[in-house]
């Protein structure tokens, strides 16, 4: 389908995001997630990093506000990134469990009754919720308490 003007989105491009200390975001990033930094920016005010895998661009963090991510307010709901396969998922899940980084629900669990997808829900340093997820081999792994999609309501 094609919009108004005859556009046509080919695929999703890199998502933003605002942090509130770029070394550690990056720090985090690189070793929670396994992206690169591919550019970086210490310019005063203008503090930004490119992370990618591949050498394409995925991420960018802006340095550029203060607290904690907020769930109760619109925008940004998680930021999702896939992997080849649970093996995969359960590798990221120990590294942030020596990280001591927060989950959402204990471990990788299936995103919903029947699916053969499954993954894990945390949070980066400022509180922004991710998901390492794969999308087949779930196998026997459980389902969250609640009912619904595991990756709409954490």
């Amino acid at each position: 389908m094609t919009g108004i003007a005859g556009l046509r989105v080919e695929r999703g491009g890199h998502v933003g995001l605002n942090v509130t200390d770029l070394d550690r975001s990056i720090a985090f990033y690189e070793r929670a997630v396994g992206l690169d930094v591919l550019d970086r920016s210490s310019d005063g005010e203008r503090c930004h990093a490119f992370l990618g895998s591949g050498g394409d661009l995925l991420l960018t963090l802006w340095q550029q506000s203060s607290g904690r991510f907020s769930s109760s307010m619109p925008g940004l709901h998680h930021l999702s990134f896939q992997v080849a396969d649970i093996a995969s998922v359960r590798r990221a899940e120990a590294t942030l469990r020596e990280l001591g980084t927060p989950f959402h629900y204990d471990g990788v669990v299936r995103h919903q009754e029947g699916d053969e997808s499954a993954g894990i829900f945390f949070e980066d340093p400022d509180g922004i919720r991710l998901e390492i997820y794969a999308p087949a081999g779930a196998g026997d792994e459980p389902m969250p308490a609640h009912a619904g999609p595991a990756c709409g309501f954490f």
